[in-house]
């Protein structure tokens, strides 16, 4: 048997600056927002505690690129520091202006205050000529009161 040691490398994670600049790159639709939590908190790194939805209930947040776009890596970070609840979001993408969309990812993930206050989401991906991101988040599969919400949302 052939085999070798190699150094462990730790998990590499992207560069503030390697994100793209959203804000400049695409609009922004959104069902819903807290006027003292807006949009570009959550797609603008270090401008605040991220996006909330003014109500409870599924809310999207869309994002419509002004050019279609070659994503390599999508990061999402939730974080939930209240009241404990079972969270499920979908992200999708859409080549055609929105037309029609494909699922990326569907998840659901329990938020435990004080103890499990945190999701972050990292996918390594091939996507071509997409023109639409979008993330639709049920805050609380169990119906509860909670609101959506997403500290962070970067695209590479």
């Amino acid at each position: 048997m052939r085999k070798r040691i190699v150094p462990q490398t730790p998990v590499a994670f992207m560069p503030a600056g390697s994100w793209l600049p959203l804000e400049a790159l695409a609009q922004v639709e959104l069902t819903s927002e807290d006027a003292e939590h807006p949009i570009e908190a959550a797609l603008t790194t270090g401008a605040g505690p991220g996006w909330q939805a003014a109500q409870p209930g599924r809310q999207t947040v869309r994002l419509l690129f002004d050019e279609p776009q070659h994503l390599k890596r999508i990061r999402l970070v939730f974080e939930e520091h209240e009241a404990p609840r079972t969270q499920e979001f979908v992200l999708r993408w859409s080549s055609d202006r929105g037309r029609t969309y494909r699922e990326l990812v569907r998840q659901q993930y329990n938020f435990s205050p004080p103890g499990t206050t945190s999701e972050c989401e990292e996918y390594s991906v091939e996507l071509n000529d997409v023109t639409s991101l979008e993330l639709s988040i049920m805050p609380d599969i169990g119906g509860g009161s909670a609101r959506a919400s997403l500290a962070a949302l970067q695209v590479a």
